[in-house]
């Protein structure tokens, strides 16, 4: 059978498996997603319990997202190894027991040992495999694909926030980080089970498109990629980290917005952005190119923040342009992803994404303690916020003047 035949077949056969794969793909995010999101609900209760302070609690949070990201090429590659329904399901078994064994914690250790380690490695199972999968069982749709799965992590916990905050007024965070767990650790695994690899993809890509993890580390369009992904990572992150920090410095604590308070209005309306731009410029850089997108995008974030800088002391314009700068952030998880797949190909998908996703890392040390190293050594937030625009002006240059001949060169040699 030729290539091109069995694209076709293929093809036929993959329209609805691969929107079912879709749907238990972003499931499976959404189980994960609230051990990031809903950790600040946890800080208070739990430092009363184990007697530490803020600053000692907070390494908890700064081991998930690092083991999270800095392990994601070793779990990519386990993904590749073994398959996404078994590696998938167990990161989901990972994440719940990880809230499981952290309501039995009596120190500050088992706690780093359980939310923080454990935690880590079983959202990065799961979140750099079902990114890993999604663009192969989409080579047509790939940003849309990885933005819907994205959307996922970034708003699912919409859905557990009220009553995870519900159960801890009422029960203790025992009960709820216990509860939640089994619930958490329940739906990741049986969705996980329903997850296929997407077929191969002969006859839809170029020969080029199978690039090895060993080979793509060479080039420089992947260290490109990661240096912008970096870029961008700061300037989200930086402000995802700070907020409350340099809220509370421009006066919006206070503040009452439509009746609400300005900063937990400003959170709440920065959750739906978040996951709302990760579908939505997916789906246009499958209409508009990649990099047109990445500029886009990525200049809007910058030009909402210099906005959000200098109305500073309006709490509506805060509310209204903390969404914006979301808006503008929150699609690198789909765009990278897809332009990652597109370049180096879809046999490799998970493993090459693991190696991007790093970048996350990065970004989560640059945008939250040396930023606040910045801020503490210039008592100011005007030199935080520069650095964060320059990020996002310079990245969204580099798409258009680096990334987008680069690729073009790559793909006509490939």
């Amino acid at each position: 059978m030729s290539d091109a035949t069995a694209s076709i077949e293929m093809t036929a056969a993959r329209p609805a498996t691969r929107w079912i794969q879709l749907g238990l793909g972003l499931i499976c995010m959404m189980a994960i997603s609230s051990p990031q999101y809903v950790w600040t609900l946890f800080t208070k209760p739990l430092g009363s319990a184990l007697g530490v302070p803020p600053a000692a609690l907070q390494v908890t949070f700064s081991l998930l997202i690092v083991l999270q990201t800095f392990f994601s090429p070793f779990q990519g590659y386990l993904v590749d190894r073994f398959g996404p329904r078994r590696l998938i399901a167990l990161g989901g078994v990972l994440t719940g027991l990880s809230w499981v064994f952290a309501a039995q914690a009596t120190s500050l250790t088992m706690l780093y040992l359980t939310y923080g380690l454990i935690g880590g490695i079983g959202t990065g199972i799961v979140y750099v495999g079902v990114v890993g999968q999604m663009v192969g069982w989409f080579p047509d749709r790939r940003g849309f694909a990885a933005g819907v799965v994205a959307a996922g992590y970034g708003m699912g916990a919409i859905v557990t926030t009220f009553p995870i905050a519900n159960t801890l007024a009422s029960a203790g965070y025992q009960t709820t980080l216990l509860e939640f767990g089994l619930i958490f650790g329940v739906v990741g695994f049986l969705a996980a089970l329903g997850l296929k690899p997407p077929p191969a993809m002969s006859g839809e890509e170029p020969d080029g498109a199978y690039t090895p993890t060993s080979t793509m580390l060479k080039t420089p369009i992947f260290w490109l990629m990661f240096v912008m992904m970096s870029l961008m990572s700061t300037s989200g992150l930086m402000v995802t980290s700070q907020m409350a920090s340099f809220g509370a410095d421009f006066g919006i604590t206070q503040a009452v917005v439509f009746g609400m308070a300005a900063l937990p209005l400003a959170l709440t309306v920065d959750r739906f952005t978040n996951g709302l731009t990760r579908p939505f410029f997916g789906w246009l850089s499958d209409q508009i190119g990649r990099e047109n997108t990445m500029c886009l995008a990525f200049a809007l974030e910058g030009i909402a923040m210099t906005l959000w800088l200098i109305t500073r002391g309006d709490p509506l314009l805060f509310v209204l342009l903390s969404g914006l700068v979301f808006f503008g952030w929150g699609e690198i998880f789909s765009l990278f992803p897809s332009t990652l797949t597109d370049t180096f190909g879809s046999r490799n998908a998970t493993r090459n994404y693991g190696c991007l996703y790093i970048a996350q890392g990065i970004g989560a040390i640059f945008g939250g303690p040396l930023a606040s190293l910045l801020h503490a050594a210039t008592a100011s937030w005007v030199s935080v916020f520069a650095v964060a625009i320059a990020a996002d002006l310079l990245t969204a240059v580099l798409a258009v003047v680096a990334l987008k001949p680069l690729r073009a060169a790559y793909m006509r040699a490939a």
